[in-house]
């Protein structure tokens, strides 16, 4: 996700503009210096919730392990295959006897404490591990209706975000009756562990310092994007073994996530429909620059997409959007959330305002990140129009209408034609 603050200048955004990498000091998000700070005693560090779901399920969460013996890591060249974290959230019963789900684990959050997208906060200011989720860990999964299976949805973080930084989406679409799957782009990520304690950390830093010496930040983009991209591809190889067999599958992610998403649909016809929260889909440092564009962009799909910007950002504005809205041939729907930023599609709504009122952040600090919509308005509008995208495209079901136009019920949301 991309940040701003107040000492960075006009931030330069692109792919690797999901997070701020603190070795770079340039780009968009990307090397906004973390200010030093002695780690405060963990009673007085500010503590984070996340907003409940509110669909009829409670929800439940596993995570896998996957290794691709396929296919050498593309990051480390010491290690023979591709090794994935992924969580899957899920419709879920009897919950109580089973806890609620860190969003972080320790080691993940202190990676993210060293490297994280929210420019500005102060190390060691936030206990990143004590925010637990609405995701009960390990309950046993809601019985199908009439053993009908489930539709899934894979879902794809900001570059340098951990997988769990779309938490409030990924638990609404699962109280919902969506099988989610979270994936964790390992040495992309800021910190990823693994069953076994190892933690591995983002290689992005010292990729992006080396790609700006060398003028190669156009080709590093590219691997970024092509990285993700395999990952979810093989992620649905291995829905069978960790998720009940789909009757459609979806996916979705912020900004490089979205990318990767309607990247991955292009690339994979298992893919039904795609959502893109505010990622460009092209290989540039600013939304507005031309190109070179991504083959999803230049071919276009024939599955329906939906583009959701930050506010200024859409089909008319962006030329990789312009490009896709023209060349595909599916349903498509581009929507604004006025007031918007570019972090609003993450968990960094609820959570940024909180920090920025403890440890008294400036106000622009937060509206740099989130836009000036309201946090509480900006996470229904998500929780509306993203399920409703999904349940008309996978579940064949438009039950309110959301998407045929303006409603009185979200303003702030403008249909872009």
């Amino acid at each position: 996700m991309t940040t701003r603050t107040s000492d960075s200048g006009p931030r330069r955004r692109a792919l690797l503009a999901a997070t701020a990498l603190a070795a770079v000091g340039v780009g968009a998000g990307v090397g906004v210096a973390q200010p030093k700070a002695v780690a405060a005693p963990a009673a007085r560090r500010v503590r984070l919730t996340l907003p409940a779901p509110t669909g009829p399920y409670p929800v439940g969460t596993v995570s896998h392990r996957l290794v691709d013996h396929g296919r050498p890591d593309p990051w480390v060249a010491s290690r023979p295959s591709r090794e994935l974290m992924v969580s899957v959230r899920y419709p879920a019963r009897d919950v109580e006897r089973y806890p609620r789900a860190a969003q972080l684990s320790p080691g993940e959050a202190a990676g993210f404490d060293r490297l994280n997208s929210f420019g500005g906060v102060p190390r060691g200011s936030v206990d990143w591990a004590a925010t637990r989720t609405f995701a009960h860990q390990g309950a046993p999964p809601a019985r199908a209706r009439r053993g009908a299976a489930r539709p899934v949805v894979l879902y794809s973080s900001g570059v340098g975000d951990p997988r769990s930084l779309g938490t409030t989406l990924t638990d609404e679409l699962a109280s919902r009756g969506y099988v989610v799957v979270c994936v964790d782009h390992t040495y992309d990520a800021s910190a990823v562990e693994f069953p076994d304690g190892r933690i591995e950390t983002s290689r992005l830093p010292e990729e992006y310092e080396r790609a700006e010496r060398e003028g190669t930040v156009v080709e590093l983009l590219r691997k970024t994007c092509a990285v993700r991209v395999a990952d979810l591809r093989f992620v649905l190889d291995q829905l069978p073994a960790i998720a009940p067999t789909p009757f459609a599958i979806g996916a979705f992610g912020q900004s490089a996530g979205g990318f990767a998403a309607l990247q991955a649909m292009h690339d994979d016809r298992r893919i039904a429909a795609a959502a893109n929260l505010d990622g460009v889909l092209a290989y540039v440092q600013e939304d507005q620059d031309p190109g070179p564009l991504s083959t999803v962009a230049a071919d276009g799909v024939d599955r329906p997409v939906l583009l959701l910007g930050k506010d200024g950002n859409d089909h008319h504005t962006v030329p990789s959007w312009g490009a896709l809205w023209e060349h595909s041939s599916g349903p498509r729907l581009d929507l604004t959330l006025l007031g918007s930023g570019h972090a609003t599609y993450t968990d960094a709504t609820s959570m940024l305002p909180r920090i920025a009122a403890r440890l008294g952040l400036p106000k622009e600090m937060v509206t740099g990140a989130i836009g000036t919509v309201a946090p509480k308005r900006a996470v229904a509008v998500q929780r509306a129009y993203v399920p409703a995208f999904f349940d008309r495209e996978l579940r064949h079901r438009d039950d309110a209408g959301l998407l045929d136009g303006p409603s009185a019920r979200y303003p702030e949301v403008r249909f872009v034609g």
